[in-house]
């Protein structure tokens, strides 16, 4: 039969067999109750955490609301949000080992019926600079927040959300592809992404599904990155670094960054869109990765070209 068919007319009936395929399969993706059902975030101060808490919330779940600043603007909205959902709010700082270990015990001690479904590493903190920008313990700094404390929360809570086949979800960036003026902070999501990957091959037996988030520029959606003056940026920098860097390059430099972040999304919706989807779904992805079409193609060019090739690229976009 399709001897007598042109190639044309074989493509656009494969294409349409995998549409209905595909179709067959997101009719089937079945969303996950939330009543009786919890979930802990991490980061609700302010930006995507805030926003997910409340969309968690009006969907009915329990939200365990971690926040650096329990008595804070961003964590009193919370408490005061109307919705189905019920709302706890708890101070962590996510680099100390205590405070975890306490906010497991209380969170052990208040689950709903059907226990902690998810996990949401969302705390985070960035900045950007050349690399003799920040000192070694700017460095630790971030390492201990964005990437330990990360594996701190979830060391703690994967023995509750093994028990019920849950959920854990960790915000990622595009820089863990893609990295010039932000080494210090691309590095904690290269390492975050790594240890992803291991963890979701080690909990694919237990039936827990491990996702990550990887957003572009959505500086406006967020406060993780506020703009900085170049006055502030020279005159942090060490005297090695001044008489390497001349003031005019610093200036030039913090105009474009900031630039750049006064152009990121504003709707942070879809970055809270791919979250709940990872937390709900039958069938979540591995990775979401929540970009616009330029930054989605850079993204794909730094895998795919030689690695010179794409540094020079970099580095003329970036001059």
């Amino acid at each position: 039969m399709f001897c007598c068919l042109d190639a044309p007319v074989i493509i656009s009936l494969v294409l349409l067999l995998i549409s209905i395929f595909i179709y067959a399969r997101w009719g089937q993706n079945h969303v996950v109750d939330p009543e009786e059902r919890a979930i802990l975030i991490t980061g609700c101060d302010s930006g995507f955490g805030n926003q997910l808490a409340r969309r968690l919330l009006d969907m009915g779940f329990t939200v365990f609301a971690t926040c650096l600043f329990p008595e804070g603007e961003g964590a009193q909205s919370l408490i005061n949000h109307s919705s189905p959902g019920k709302v706890k709010v708890i101070k962590l700082d996510v680099s100390s080992d205590m405070e975890v270990a306490e906010v497991r015990q209380y969170v052990q001690n208040n689950l709903p019926v059907k226990g902690l479904w998810g996990l949401v590493n969302n705390a985070g903190i960035s900045t950007w600079g050349m690399f003799d920008w920040h000192t070694i313990e700017e460095y630790r700094r971030f390492v201990d927040i964005n990437l330990l404390g990360s594996i701190r929360t979830t060391l703690a809570f994967a023995p509750l959300i093994r028990k019920s086949k849950g959920r854990m979800v960790f915000m990622s960036s595009i820089s863990s592809y893609i990295t010039f003026m932000n080494g210090i902070y691309s590095m904690t999501k290269a390492g975050l992404e790594k240890f992803c990957d291991s963890l979701r091959l080690g909990m694919k037996q237990t039936g827990v599904k491990v996702c990550l988030i990887e957003p572009g520029n959505y500086a406006q959606a967020t406060n993780i990155q506020a703009q900085k003056s170049a006055d502030d940026i020279w005159n942090s920098l060490s005297a090695d670094a001044q008489e390497d860097y001349s003031k005019e390059f610093v200036e030039k430099v913090n105009h474009s960054v900031n630039s750049a972040l006064s152009q990121g999304s504003s709707k942070g919706h879809e970055v809270v869109d791919a979250i709940v989807d990872a937390l709900t779904s039958a069938s979540p992805k591995s990775r979401y990765l929540v970009a616009s079409l330029g930054e989605k193609i850079s993204i794909y060019l730094s895998l795919w070209l030689p690695t010179s090739v794409f540094d020079q690229i970099l580095s003329r976009a970036a001059s």
